[in-house]
């Protein structure tokens, strides 16, 4: 196995003035799964095909393990690659798919059909071996996939977007296994996906990237708790966190119409001016008539061990943002309703309305 390194590694498309990967500098460790994640067009599977010799690299370098790949073709770099459609070959079986880089390679036949059996074991897929890719669904396709790359036995799997053709119940199920299937093999993997739910559930660590710039690679937790911006606050989460406008007043924060307590650690962090405020939908709770940021519901989206309310704050014009908040699915409330939501002590986030880089607490 090996470690993976970019170096300044940038990518810039003819005719284009921006880069669609800058300066990126990353490390995945030996053995190590880590998710890049963004929004469409961001980069992260540019960084993937650089990384695969499939895009040039105009500047910096990539490592696999201690050689720079910069210069090598693809064949040399001894990594796999799952894609998003699969790429079955329709008229081999199952085992004859799996098979056929080794065969390209030159490999006996029983080394071949010794590592297809051993795959397919571990993909539960030794019943399917004679089937044509038409006869499987889709997640028995993507495990073909997976099987495939594992028989190579390479140092790096590389996997974009790999469940993307999957309904939202087998997405589920099939993420579990690749994440299992990963920690068993101990392979260096550099998984790319624009769902950040999935990159929180499969990777070690998560890497987020907008416009071709890395903001943030941490474990899942901390991205949840300490997002390094407000655009890594805004997209780590499923439903976003809270991101409002707001001013500091002498007694607290001024968001809209209503003025919340500012938390003891922001009180020397913090100057007067504009500023955003980060809460996430579980930072917020339901009050009683006084005080708090008053709400008219637009929806509720009752999820059966709990419920999402979305509203916006009552008095503020119609493009202004919403505000989700979870509650127990016991609480009724109806579109239309007006509430009034409490920030929960030291839940709140600070970032900076102009840089958006997060404000420190002391």
């Amino acid at each position: 196995m090996a470690t993976v390194t970019f170096k300044e590694a940038t990518r810039i498309y003819p005719k284009t003035t921006r880069s669609a990967v800058d300066r990126l500098n990353l490390e995945i460790g030996d053995g190590e799964f880590v998710v890049l994640v963004g929004p469409s067009g961001c980069g992260k599977t540019t960084s993937l095909r650089m990384l695969a010799g499939l895009e040039p690299v105009d500047e910096g370098d990539i490592f696999i393990g201690d050689q720079n790949v910069v210069n090598l073709p693809p064949r040399s770099r001894d990594i796999a690659m799952v894609f998003q459609n699969y790429a079955l070959y329709p008229h081999m079986n199952v085992g004859e798919n799996m098979g056929f880089a080794l065969k390209m390679a030159k490999l006996e036949k029983s080394e071949i059909a010794s590592r297809v059996r051993e795959a397919a074991k571990i993909l539960d897929l030794e019943e399917y071996l004679d089937r044509k890719p038409g006869q499987l669904s889709g997640g028995q396709r993507q495990r073909v996939a997976m099987g495939r790359a594992i028989v190579r036995k390479p140092q790096v799997f590389l996997m974009d977007e790999p469940l993307s053709n999957l309904d939202a119940k087998l997405r589920v199920s099939t993420r579990t296994q690749i994440a299992e299937l990963q920690s068993r093999l101990g392979v260096t993997t550099l998984y790319v996906t624009h769902d950040q739910v999935e990159a929180m559930t499969m990777g070690d660590r998560v890497a987020v990237i907008k416009d071709g710039v890395l903001q943030q690679i941490a474990v899942p937790r901390t991205l949840y708790d300490a997002p390094v911006n407000s655009f890594v606050a805004g997209f780590i989460g499923s439903p976003a966190m809270n991101l409002l406008d707001a001013t500091i007043v002498e007694n607290g924060v001024q968001i809209g119409s209503s003025e919340v307590a500012l938390p003891r650690m922001f009180a020397q962090a913090v100057g007067k001016g504009p500023i955003t405020v980060g809460l996430r939908p579980e930072a917020l709770e339901l009050a009683g008539d006084g005080d708090g940021i008053p709400v008219v519901v637009k929806l509720v989206e009752e999820l059966g061990a709990e419920a999402y309310i979305y509203g916006q704050m009552a008095g503020a014009p119609a493009a202004s943002p919403e505000i989700v908040v979870r509650v127990a699915p016991t609480v009724v409330v109806k579109i239309g309703d007006r509430i009034t939501l409490r920030v929960k002590s030291d839940s709140m986030l600070l970032f900076d309305a102009e840089s958006g880089f997060r404000i420190a607490g002391q």
